[in-house]
């Protein structure tokens, strides 16, 4: 019985990291098909078309039961949606991992949270209290969350573990072009965990109103589909960019698809329903530890002191925001239990009516 409970008290915890190691498998192999030529606005609309063409059906067939009508407004709602978590949020992420590298894009992941913080308290859904400490830790966490992506966009430093005989003819022509493509990929990496913030915070608020997980994340990507074609249409103009290769392009667009949307908003999805948003954001500075192994073996990526030191500080003000926010939490729960259970001086006048009745029935 104890190692029952054992192994499904960790179900969660492996279902975590390996919804880790998926997401940075995807930027990996999108980072591989782009270095060969592969356009990333190309990617993204094949991917999401094979994501709708698996999520659809199974949508209409799952949740068709306790699935609530759908109206237009709520699905101007999916396009919004779909506008800022797809459009912008994926061709925002390819671009900035084609200028630089998957490792820093699990980095600068890792302002979602600040980043959603500081809308949620601007649109009143986080209540601010400066006087108390933990407001002030998240506001001190968010700061250091934001000087750590800094860090690892306008500073590389030295290389780790290249050697010398690597370097160019013209090193500092190259390194000028490697610096202004980092903070370049940079830019872009932070302008998408921006979008992913707006994200969540609306799709936080369309669940309220209609809770059906795969229908929302159905037409989230139908819609994406049908906005990146035409965003591709305009942007790519060489016919051939849309003809794939039986090699990396068409099993990084597959596992995309597959991986990175199906099963990755599923194990998602269900871990929030069983241990709470928290728990799920607390596994994501792994991935930056999965995407400098990843990026250096399969990649030939190079890791650079910058990027160790602005991950590290980025990490320190991660879990000091979500330390206030569990903080928080505890103390709401704690209070609402209180609320609950009737106090001692309650209690004790109760007992004593039930004393009373029974000598008087006595």
């Amino acid at each position: 019985m104890g190692f029952k409970h054992l192994l499904l008290e960790s179900i969660p915890f492996v279902a975590m990291v390996m919804v880790e190691c998926l997401d940075v498998g995807m930027t990996t192999l999108s980072k591989a098909a782009m270095s060969r030529g592969m356009s990333h606005f190309v990617f993204v609309v094949y991917s999401n078309a094979l994501a709708s063409a698996i999520l659809l059906p199974s949508s209409f067939i799952f949740s068709r039961k306790n699935r609530p009508p759908l109206s237009l407004s709520l699905l101007c709602k999916f396009f919004l949606l779909s506008l800022v978590g797809i459009t912008v949020m994926q061709n925002c992420v390819f671009t900035g991992i084609s200028y630089s590298s998957p490792t820093l894009g699990s980095a600068m992941s890792n302002l979602v949270p600040a980043f959603t913080f500081v809308l949620a308290v601007i649109f009143r859904m986080e209540k601010l209290d400066i006087r108390s400490t933990k407001s002030q830790m998240k506001i001190l966490g968010t700061l250091v969350s934001i000087s750590g992506a800094l860090i690892v966009t306008l500073y590389k430093g030295a290389s780790i573990g290249k050697s010398p005989n690597d370097s160019p003819e013209n090193p500092s022509q190259s390194l000028l072009e490697q610096t202004n493509n980092w903070v370049i990929g940079g830019l872009f990496l932070a302008t998408a965990g921006l979008s992913l913030a707006v994200w969540s915070i609306s799709q936080a608020a369309i669940l309220r109103g209609y809770p059906s997980e795969l229908t929302i994340v159905a037409f989230y990507c139908l819609f994406g589909t049908i906005q990146c074609s035409i965003l591709s249409l305009i942007v790519v103009r060489d016919p051939n960019a849309w003809t794939l290769g039986p090699d990396i392009e068409l099993i990084s667009i597959i596992y995309s698809a597959i991986f990175g949307s199906v099963v990755t908003f599923s194990v998602l999805t269900w871990c929030i329903h069983k241990k709470g948003p928290v728990f799920v954001a607390l596994f994501k500075p792994v991935g930056i530890a999965i995407a400098a192994l990843m990026g250096v073996a399969f990649l030939g990526d190079t890791l650079y002191v910058g990027s160790i030191i602005g991950a590290v500080i980025i990490v320190i003000g991660f879990y000091t925001v979500l330390w206030a926010q569990s903080k928080e939490e505890n103390q709401k729960s704690n209070k609402v239990h209180k609320q609950l259970s009737p106090s001692s001086s309650q209690r004790r006048p109760l007992l004593e009516s039930h004393l009373d009745e029974a000598n008087i029935l006595a």
